[in-house]
């Protein structure tokens, strides 16, 4: 008898890790992303020690040969005044055999991407899902580009903008979902060298409060800091992720970034100043939904398409895995 074959939708994070455990004990996974190409998309993840132990059964140290495990939490006041300092991080491989450590998203999805060609599991770009048909043995996949794949099982794992949930939620318990909503906030992330200042600092995940501003920032490499910027706006631009990287639109990022820090000690200006990789986005939620429509008899949710959490020291993969 043939292996069953499960559709996979959604090559971020969650979907080629359960493709690549779905192929170990026997199926046939298919993995559709609806981008053209995955690419250089996002800052930083902070993975936590949970979410170490399943990546390290994926991909066994590969792209965490440079990562630079986090040894203690700082929170501070805007101005650099220590709120609360701790080591606990640092206890962390003795206490559940991994670090928590940052790394780059994109190097993240680039290797699971390899890791799936390695094992032989297709991966089929440019497929944004349109439709979903439940039978009673199979599930039929539809999608934008006018294909269709038909197989045992389906599992949507396509972010807080999942087609999956919405199609599940429809289909099931007639539910017509909108899309996510807009918390008021925005987030400014960007990649920069780390400050001396902070380098002088324990290998820290360090937070700084101001009036309606909050900054966190972790180093990614023994010389690369991740930070993001969290402000108050009442636009919501939606976005693709993409980095700005023409210097009007940074040197426009900057300046908004310089007005929202004033009075922020000068590490956190100098990793703004200095980043030539900025992202912005808006923060959005859904909400929630009980776990017993996470599914059908032949589709399921895993991660953000599920039970969404804001994009915040990678918490949603984290959960995801």
């Amino acid at each position: 008898m043939s292996s069953p074959t499960v559709l996979i939708i959604g090559c971020g994070i969650a979907g080629p890790v359960l493709a690549i455990l779905l192929k170990r004990k026997g199926y046939n996974p298919i993995v559709f992303e609806k981008v053209q190409a995955l690419g250089d998309a996002g800052a930083s993840l902070m993975i936590q020690p949970n979410g170490m132990k399943i990546l390290n059964l994926i991909i066994p140290n590969r792209p965490f040969q440079t990562i630079t495990p986090l040894q203690s939490l700082w929170h501070g006041t805007a101005s650099g005044e220590t709120l609360g300092h701790s080591t606990l991080p640092s206890s962390y491989v003795d206490r559940y055999t991994q670090p928590a450590s940052g790394i780059k998203r994109s190097v993240l999805n680039l290797h699971l991407k390899t890791t799936l060609q390695e094992h032989g599991i297709p991966l089929y770009e440019g497929y944004q899902l349109e439709n979903i048909h439940e039978h009673a043995h199979q599930v039929t996949a539809y999608f934008t580009n006018g294909e269709s794949i038909t197989g045992s099982f389906l599992i949507g794992c396509d972010g807080i903008k999942s087609s999956a949930r919405k199609l599940l939620l429809s289909q099931k318990v007639g539910i017509a979902e909108g899309p996510p909503t807009f918390t008021g906030l925005v987030q400014v992330a960007g990649i920069s060298k780390t400050p001396q200042s902070m380098a002088k600092r324990d290998i820290s995940l360090s937070n700084w409060y101001g009036e309606g501003v909050h900054v966190v920032a972790y180093p990614i490499s023994a010389e690369d800091i991740s930070w993001a910027v969290t402000i108050p706006d009442t636009e919501g631009e939606d976005s693709t992720w993409r980095a700005a990287t023409a210097r009007t639109e940074l040197d426009s990022l900057r300046g908004k970034l310089r007005e929202s820090l004033s009075g922020f000690e000068d590490c956190v200006l100098e990793m703004v100043n200095t980043a030539d990789r900025i992202i912005s986005y808006g923060l959005f939620d859904r909400r929630e939904v009980p776990a017993e429509q996470w599914f059908s008899d032949r589709v399921v949710l895993v991660g953000d398409a599920a039970h969404p959490t804001s994009p915040h020291l990678g918490q949603g993969a984290n959960q995801a895995l």
